[in-house]
């Protein structure tokens, strides 16, 4: 509860008694690498701030082929929240990457927390705004820079995730093949 307290206060102040309210909306869990937070088709009642470890948010089309939405890790949040919001199925898969400790949290406690705690409700509209403007970003690069910028930028942006995440999805997530990546790490040192 250290680390959910330190990732509040890193946006707001938060008294004792205050996060005393809090602590008891999120749940611990563990998580095994391979493990699935959510898979396509499940209902999904969580979303997740991840505590340590990495996770893979993934979409597959009708041929199997995977597209990678997102990687997230220390103090990110994630979950498939168009199912979260919107009381769907899952359409995106999160797997664990590495074993990996999250807080659960769900879309009722989030709404309590934010209707009870002004300051609660602040907090969670700056982190769904962030997210907002990182998938904008990330959106805005794909559809118009080259892989060469697309990896630096990746590079620039998360480089203890380039030290964690197998090459053959940072590729996938970047839009080129194994082979391209190889070329633009090279071209990167030269």
């Amino acid at each position: 509860m250290d680390k959910l307290r330190r990732h509040i206060e890193a946006i707001i102040a938060i008294s004792d008694e205050e996060f005393e309210f809090v602590k008891p909306f999120f749940t611990y869990k563990r998580v095994k690498k391979h493990q699935y937070l959510t898979q396509e088709g499940d209902t999904v009642t969580f979303e997740y701030l991840i505590l340590s470890g990495v996770f893979r948010m993934f979409y597959l089309d009708n041929e199997g082929k995977e597209y990678i939405v997102q990687f997230a890790g220390e103090n990110w949040w994630t979950a498939d929240y168009q199912a979260y919001f919107k009381d769907k199925k899952a359409t995106l898969n999160i797997v664990c990457m590495e074993d990996a400790e999250v807080l659960c949290l769900t879309l009722h406690g989030r709404e309590t927390l934010s209707a009870e705690s002004h300051k609660m409700e602040h907090f969670f509209r700056v982190k769904l705004t962030n997210g907002y403007v990182a998938l904008q970003r990330r959106i805005i690069s794909l559809l118009s820079s080259s892989p060469q910028q697309r990896y630096e930028e990746f590079g620039l942006l998360y480089p203890h995730l380039m030290q964690k995440i197998p090459k053959k999805y940072i590729a996938e997530y970047l839009g080129v093949s194994r082979e391209t990546l190889s070329r633009l790490y090279s071209n990167s040192k030269a």
